[in-house]
């Protein structure tokens, strides 16, 4: 899997759960093997560094396969409670398979020198001085790359002095596995029937179950499609939309970037139950697909493949209550769940950290500008919208909301996290504290960022 990861830009969660049901490997044969791979992953910046000074050869210049042994390696000596001469041995006996004997006698002396330090003794030589760079510190002590890591600090709001002790948290919290979330889709399924001896009631989410272990698919609501696999993070976005005060009537709904269909679900669910229908769209047919497959049980939902940029509800009628002459869209509630960098979901794709860049972001800023927009313009007078990201970055989430609506003059921004009063430690360090942010390290979840808007009767 590491191989394939590196060389063939293969997804980790992906590809590891079929080569586990391939080889028969299950319990805690199948969570060792997943410790492993994601641990190794995660940590290749400080293994390769930490490689590079028990080696006469830089990680890039060894055969791949052979350096995928050596981090393999060094994440065992350093990072597990394997026995340090099982670690080395199972990782000779390894390279044997992979590589021939030669090759393996170098990775027997490479991973003799790791073994010499502890993770905490080998950090102290390669990363930088906590005091003179504390970000630098914690972005190697933690397996993550620098920007990644001053992007968290700057969407906690921990600035010089501060210690960065949340930045450190939310870091180490993007290294410890997620747990299995469930939602039972509104209408479909009751939240009893997820909870039992494998879940428990989650914590916020009036349709969540946490999953303390086992298979999923083995839970009829969720082998028959009457609940899904879903971050409570993600559950609480469509709950706020949801939930979110609107004047006038409520029933037409707007899921603007649906695919794989996940809020589609259930806000399909939440809009039937209201005598409301939801549309919902996605500009990759295959995603419009699995939205389908999602939603159509329910029959409280319309499936389309459009742009949300240019969609043909933009030239629909307006809203009931639209005052003649004005301008308006036809949807009460709009979700506007935009393409993001994805960086509050590192906990599940330990391999992304290493692919995104900035450039990445800032490449997203006007397409996610671009939907936003659309998306108040689809909102009738009256009506709420629900910007959603799964990113903390700073300029996906609050520069965006704060561009387009500066940009208009017809839309306020609603108070998001005293609609999610329930979740604690949702308000994010901006001027006005309106939108909700959540966080790995405080509600063990993605951190998803939500903010609510209004749009409001132009003047005219």
């Amino acid at each position: 899997m590491l191989y394939a990861v590196a060389e063939r830009g293969a997804y980790a969660n992906l590809l590891l759960p079929a080569l586990l049901r391939e080889r028969g490997i299950g319990g805690r044969d199948a969570a060792l093997a997943t410790e492993l791979a994601y641990g190794t992953l995660r940590g290749l910046q400080t293994y390769d560094a930490i490689l590079d000074l028990c080696s006469d050869r830089r990680p890039g210049a060894v055969d791949p396969p052979l350096r995928e042994v050596l981090r393999l390696g060094a994440h065992q000596l350093l990072a597990t409670r394997v026995a340090s001469h099982a670690a080395v041995a199972t990782s000779v006996d390894l390279a044997k398979d992979v590589a021939g004997t030669r090759p393996a006698g170098f990775v027997n002396a490479v991973l003799r020198r790791v073994a010499t330090r502890s993770l905490d003794e080998w950090l102290r030589i390669i990363a930088p001085d906590r005091s003179a760079d504390p970000i630098g510190y914690l972005a190697t002590r933690y397996g993550h790359p620098r920007w990644i890591a001053e992007s968290f600090r700057d969407a906690l709001g921990e600035g010089p002095g501060s210690g960065l002790g949340e930045t450190e948290m939310a870091l180490a919290a993007g290294n410890e596995p997620p747990r299995l979330c469930l939602a039972a889709v509104p209408g479909l399924a009751d939240r009893a029937e997820l909870t039992g001896s494998q879940a428990v009631a989650a914590r916020w989410s009036p349709f969540g179950a946490a999953l303390d272990g086992g298979d999923p698919a083995a839970l009829p609501p969720v082998a028959g499609g009457r609940a899904i696999v879903q971050d409570e993070a993600s559950q609480m976005a469509a709950l706020a939309l949801a939930r979110a005060p609107l004047t006038g009537p409520d029933h037409a709904w707007l899921d603007m970037c649906a695919g794989p269909g996940g809020k589609a679900a259930l806000l399909a669910g939440l809009a039937a139950g209201r005598g409301a229908r939801l549309l919902a769209s996605d500009v990759r047919p295959h995603r419009a697909r699995l939205v389908r497959s999602r939603t159509g049980r329910l029959g409280s939902a319309a499936v389309v493949v459009a742009d949300g940029r240019a969609p043909a509800w933009r030239a629909a009628r307006p809203g009931a209550g639209t005052p003649a002459g004005q301008s308006g869209g036809a949807f009460d509630r709009v979700l506007a769940d935009v393409p993001c960098s994805g960086l509050g979901a590192l906990r599940r794709r330990p391999e992304a950290r290493w692919r995104k860049s900035p450039e990445d972001v800032a490449g997203l800023a006007g397409l996610q500008r671009d939907l936003l927009d659309a998306g108040v313009g689809s909102a009738r007078p009256g009506g709420v919208i629900a910007y959603v990201t799964c990113s903390p970055h700073v300029a996906e989430t609050r520069d965006v909301v704060g561009d387009v609506v500066a940009g208009r003059g017809d839309v306020s921004v609603l108070d998001a996290p005293a609609v999610l009063a329930e979740v604690p430690g949702l308000r994010c360090p901006d001027p006005h504290g309106t939108f909700a942010q959540f966080w790995p390290h405080r509600h063990g979840t993605d951190a998803i960022f939500i903010a609510l808007l209004r749009r409001e009767p132009t003047a005219w």
